[in-house]
């Protein structure tokens, strides 16, 4: 983005591309996404587009990063009660379906096997560290601790939109995701917590 802070004006229009943008990316793929169709939907054009974000990948970058940052500040991890973090992160998903699709096309398009992204401590090191504690206080079972986050947001993942089996939605019966944050938690809690 442009060095130059931006003005209220400019901001609105990059609010408006950033919105427009996450929702073609999370429907379409990076491939798939038009940036003829983001311009159109955020009333903008393509020089701007291109002065604030450079490219398109450097649009999905943006949005990728954010959509990263925002679960980690919306869902901070509690390693002393991975079973709670889980089901937080399950109503994330309800809340939110387009960060998760957006992380599975990075996986599907741009890094099929390995890390999801090319610096994990970027987002991954302050979750290691709580685990590594929880781990070394008695509370979490022993194992590589990334191997332990791994297996939790597996879990939390079991009903989310990119579920090979269900994909679970907002306005399903309250009920129903009650019984299933029960069975996350449960079933988290069996896995993590230390014999």
């Amino acid at each position: 983005m442009a060095d130059q802070p931006l003005t209220s004006r400019g901001a609105a229009t990059y609010q408006r591309i950033i919105d427009v943008a996450t929702q073609e990316f999370a429907e379409h793929g990076i491939a798939g996404a038009r940036v003829e169709r983001i311009v159109a939907a955020a009333r903008t054009n393509k020089a701007q587009l291109y002065a604030y974000f450079g490219s398109k990948e450097g649009l999905f970058e943006a949005i990728f990063f954010g959509s990263l940052e925002r679960i980690v500040n919306v869902v901070p991890i509690d390693a002393t009660d991975l079973a709670d973090w889980a089901v937080r992160l399950y109503d994330e998903y309800l809340r939110r379906p387009d960060l998760i699709r957006l992380a599975t096309w990075a996986r599907l398009e741009r890094r099929p096997t390995g890390h999801l992204v090319d610096t994990p401590d970027r987002v991954d090191n302050h979750k290691l560290d709580a685990i590594a504690k929880a781990q070394a206080a008695g509370l979490v079972r022993q194992g590589d601790p990334f191997d332990v986050m791994a297996m939790v947001i597996a879990m939390s993942m079991a009903w989310s939109p990119v579920s090979n089996v269900y994909a679970a939605t907002a306005q399903e019966p309250p009920e129903l995701h009650d019984q299933r944050r029960a069975l996350l938690r449960e079933c988290v809690r069996r896995v993590t917590t230390a014999d």
